[in-house]
């Protein structure tokens, strides 16, 4: 990521957490689940604990994309919680295509071409570094 594309990402989610982070949360898995009604079974019933985790990991992972070779162990840690579920990269590109689909609305008019390319850069790396095999530990 270019530190120009870092700056929106950080800018546009500040202006994310002005609205209500479940309000975000369910209209992400709503997105997600619509288009993937199979991808509903591998998640809890009671989605609460979900919304925060997704929450929090986005926030984490926007606070720390100026240093992000420092959150590489937290990613290869979260792609090892995710091991269990069977993720393929099928399934990265789904959950991406929800994650920009859900930006673009809560952001409304302040989501531009810059910013959705910034975002799918961010996501992407993201994404790519989970789905590198695991460290045999």
């Amino acid at each position: 990521m270019t530190p120009a594309q870092i700056t929106l990402v950080k800018k546009s989610w500040r202006l994310l957490r002005a609205i209500n982070p479940a309000v975000v949360a369910d209209a992400f898995y709503a997105k997600l689940f619509f288009d993937q009604p199979d991808l509903r079974r591998i998640f809890p019933t009671d989605m609460e604990a979900q919304y925060q985790k997704l929450m929090d990991m986005l926030t984490a992972m926007v606070v720390r994309l100026d240093h992000i070779a420092d959150y590489q162990q937290e990613i290869k840690t979260l792609a090892r919680r995710h091991e269990g579920y069977g993720p393929t990269p099928q399934h990265y590109i789904m959950v991406g295509e929800a994650l920009l689909w859900t930006l673009e609305r809560g952001l409304g008019d302040d989501w531009d071409e810059e910013t959705a390319a910034a975002w799918a850069a961010c996501y992407g790396m993201i994404a790519g570094a989970m789905m590198e095999p695991a460290d045999p530990k």
